[in-house]
């Protein structure tokens, strides 16, 4: 996968750094020299440039990107200025980061569908919800094991976790499902509303385009997810 990671602060910098040790390639950007300087051989690329000048930022390989992550914290304008250039640049997948309620609703009503919350969240999270390919999000409970929100595949659909045996193939638990509506937030933009299904049981049905949310050591659930995403 190939990352562009706009705005190396602590957790900017971080994020870089975790992708880039998961083998992925990553550019970072900042327009603060020092940031770049300082990590510039532990990613594949840094860059300094204002990520809200358009003529800079349609220099970089945006077509050749997999995800552009804004990661802009304390000048909330320069955040809202970058995401409003990669939209218009249409990059592939725009993940921007949003650090008060307001901000969060602008980038709501610009159309952004991915938001980062990094006083909540940690760059270790984000980096695995970015790596494994079918995670919606995760969450580390100890070194060797984890919470991970999947997207049902289509050959789970209509079966129930007795019939499809995660626990005894994986040796993973499925906690819950999560069931996606599409709703509006306070000023009617749209907004993708999470209804969770109460504690999964071995009769609970699957259905494909719902989440499951598994608990499980990571390498059984970096199996299982690898096998489910076999084309």
């Amino acid at each position: 996968m190939k990352y562009i990671i706009i705005g190396l602060g602590n957790f900017g910098a971080s994020l870089a750094e975790k992708l880039t040790s998961m083998g992925n390639e990553v550019i970072g950007v900042d327009n603060n020299l020092d940031k770049v300087e300082a990590i510039k051989e532990k990613i594949t690329h840094a860059i300094s440039l204002d990520a809200t000048d358009f003529n800079a930022v349609s220099n970089l390989p945006l077509e050749d990107t997999d995800i552009v992550i804004i990661g802009i914290g304390e000048d909330k304008g320069a955040n809202i200025m970058a995401t409003a250039l990669m939209k218009q640049l249409h990059v592939k997948r725009l993940i921007s980061r949003a650090v008060s309620p307001l901000q969060q609703m602008v980038l709501e009503a610009m159309g952004v569908e991915e938001i980062i919350h990094p006083e909540e969240e940690t760059a270790e999270r984000w980096s695995k919800k970015l790596n494994l390919e079918g995670v919606v999000d995760s969450f580390e409970v100890t070194g060797e094991y984890s919470i991970v929100e999947s997207e049902i595949p289509k050959e789970f659909d209509g079966k129930t976790l007795d019939e499809i045996g995660l626990k005894k193939k994986y040796n993973i638990i499925v906690l819950t499902t999560i069931k996606y509506t599409e709703g509006k937030n306070e000023i009617g933009s749209a907004k993708t509303l999470s209804n969770v299904q109460g504690v999964a049981t071995a009769k609970t049905e699957l259905h494909y385009g719902d989440i499951m949310v598994l608990y499980g050591n990571n390498q059984d659930i970096k199996k299982l997810l690898k096998e489910i995403r076999k084309p």
